[in-house]
């Protein structure tokens, strides 16, 4: 082995940084009730609450029902900026059914509706949370996935880590995984069973070699994932039509950036160690 290697060794690391709070996305209380209904027309936020007139909403309020409009005179209940943001997180955590339908994942996303509604800002980090992360790099079948681009170079290169080779196989490790699909929350099934709304993309992954053992024409690794997303929409989110035809999106974006709430988006934080195991070619 080269005198010059010790474990762990970083293979990669995004461009986009850890901990980056100055991020679009990462902004709250930025932005006026003007700027939120005329720049970029949310208007019809929630079926509970108006947000921007402080009131409490009722089936007669609400254009849809069949009983809108019916007492025209009603006097609607005032609310206070607390009742009225309590209103919209709980209208949140009831409409998030379709985007966390099954699986052990679902219940993530209204633990970390529970998380920005304590406002603190604080990184989420959650056992459920690694153990997706970890099964999402484990059970990525593509070809092109950073574990499996991993085992291709160790099988052609493994060799190397006990000879004057060793920097040159990180080299290759580290070049083949920057052309490589990084872990992420993207699959159809994402889409039901909570992943993709509470983490979807991920802004930021870095990957270390903590071990490799090579013995005759065998190796194991060990490899290790940390990964850090935004809990948070920026400007661009709430334009995509995407995001935007659905109510859920449309109240979080309010909750965090109206200046009257300015609920703080935070850090989700995943890790996953892997072991890793092949042949020499």
């Amino acid at each position: 082995m080269s005198e010059s290697l010790r474990f762990p060794v970083t293979l990669f690391t995004t461009k986009k940084r850890f901990n980056d709070f100055g991020a679009p996305d990462m902004r709250y209380g930025d932005l006026s009730e003007s700027t939120l209904k005329h720049s970029l027309g949310l208007i019809n936020i929630s079926n509970v609450a108006d947000p921007y007139r402080l009131v409490q909403l009722t089936p007669f309020d609400n254009p849809q029902s069949p009983f809108a409009g019916v007492y025209i005179n009603r006097q609607p209940k005032m609310l206070t900026v607390k009742e009225c943001a309590s209103l919209l997180f709980d209208e949140m955590k009831r409409i998030s059914l379709p985007f966390s339908l099954y699986g052990q994942y679902r219940h993530l996303i209204n633990q970390m509706l529970n998380h920005m509604q304590n406002n603190t800002g604080a990184a989420f980090i959650d056992g459920q949370l690694h153990l997706a992360y970890k099964s999402q790099i484990l059970n990525d079948r593509n070809t092109n996935s950073t574990r499996n681009t991993i085992i291709k170079v160790l099988n052609r290169h493994a060799s190397y880590i006990n000879n004057a080779k060793a920097g040159t196989l990180i080299r290759e490790l580290a070049e083949n995984i920057n052309s490589s699909m990084l872990p992420k929350f993207n699959t159809f099934a994402d889409q039901f069973n909570g992943m993709g709304v509470t983490v979807h993309d991920v802004h930021a992954t870095k990957i270390d070699l903590i071990d490799l053992e090579q013995r005759q024409n065998r190796w194991r690794a060990r490899v290790k994932y940390t990964a850090q997303d935004h809990f948070g929409l920026d400007i661009s989110d709430i334009q995509n039509k995407k995001f935007r035809q659905f109510q859920f999106f449309k109240i979080w974006f309010i909750l965090q950036r109206f200046e009257r709430f300015g609920f703080r988006p935070f850090m989700t934080n995943m890790e996953a160690t892997i072991d890793l195991e092949g042949a020499l070619l």
